[in-house]
């Protein structure tokens, strides 16, 4: 899939949302890119830990909705969404440019907004999917094909939303606030 996005630079910037410049974001940046060669290592470290550090709220059975990056990463806890905004706010402070994108999925009876994140490296965005591997879930990082959580099912009425935003959805952030999953952008 082609992904639409913007100029590189424009997701760097940080937000209320995607904090990259809030010192604890900043010092997890600076820790986990210190061993790294180049910024696909610290990419690729920075989602690892995201990933499998930050439980998702969901599989925790955790009922705190936090939307913050700041705010996940105090909680060790976070939707999909959430988490995708701990790990943007990470590779921004790190100066990996990193977008927001999403996907439309069925859950149950109706459908579901699901949260990535899309990175620029060699030339081009991927998406990665930090949202936690547990049995029949493997995201992992790829500059490759992808490795998302969820494949999309267009027979089942699935999208996979090519946009890269710079700052989360309106439609994400009011729900997390109101404490419910998101089922619009």
């Amino acid at each position: 899939m082609e992904l639409i996005a913007g100029s590189p630079a424009s997701y760097l910037a940080a937000d209320d949302v995607v904090e990259a410049r809030a010192p604890e974001v900043v010092a997890l940046a600076e820790r986990l890119g210190a061993g790294a060669l180049d910024d696909a290592a610290f990419a690729a470290a920075a989602f690892a830990w995201v990933r499998d550090k930050i439980a998702h709220a969901g599989d925790a059975g955790d009922p705190r909705f936090a939307v913050t990056a700041t705010e996940v990463l105090a909680d060790g806890v976070g939707w999909c969404y959430a988490k995708a905004h701990l790990l943007a706010a990470v590779l921004r402070a790190g100066g990996v440019p990193t977008g927001l994108c999403y996907q439309w999925l069925a859950d149950g009876d109706g459908y579901v907004v699901h949260g990535l994140v899309a990175v620029h490296l060699d030339g081009g965005w991927h998406r990665q999917d930090p949202r936690g591997n547990k049995p029949g879930v493997a995201a992992e990082f790829s500059l490759g094909e992808e490795r998302l959580a969820w494949p999309v099912d267009p027979a089942a009425g699935e999208i996979d939303w090519p946009e890269v935003h710079v700052v989360a959805a309106p439609g994400v952030v009011a729900a997390l606030r109101r404490g419910e999953l998101a089922v619009a952008l």
